[in-house]
């Protein structure tokens, strides 16, 4: 692995840390921390109430590069891992799923987006 990759998976982890933590401020349960499938990886499964939410998480520089991050295939790769732990974990009758992002900028607060793409955008039931 090259030093830029070994930096980028630190700065990645380190970014990981920050918004889980974040989350459990506002009374969220970590129940996965990169969740990895053959077809994808969830940075964090987490829930509050009746809602269980797979969180991807972006360290950038600014609030609109890291969203522009978030590509379709990295949405639909997050989906089909989502309906991986959903076959493991199946969740209780009425749970809300959703997809939000958590956004890390240098000097600002983590920004939570609550719902960034729709499961019908990428195919979960």
């Amino acid at each position: 692995m090259s030093a830029g990759r070994i930096r980028a998976e630190r700065r990645g982890r380190r970014a990981e840390r920050i918004a889980a933590l974040w989350l459990r401020l506002k009374g969220y349960r970590i129940l996965a921390r990169r969740y990895r499938t053959p077809v994808g990886e969830i940075d964090l499964v987490v829930r509050r109430g009746r809602t269980l939410a797979f969180v991807e998480v972006k360290a950038r520089a600014r609030m609109s590069v890291a969203l522009e991050a978030i590509s379709a295939r990295q949405r639909r790769r997050a989906t089909q891992a989502a309906r991986a732990y959903l076959g493991r974990h199946p969740p209780s009758p009425g749970m809300i799923l959703r997809f939000d992002a958590l956004i890390l900028c240098p000097g600002r607060r983590p920004h939570h987006i609550v719902s960034a793409w729709e499961a019908q955008d990428t195919g979960l039931p």
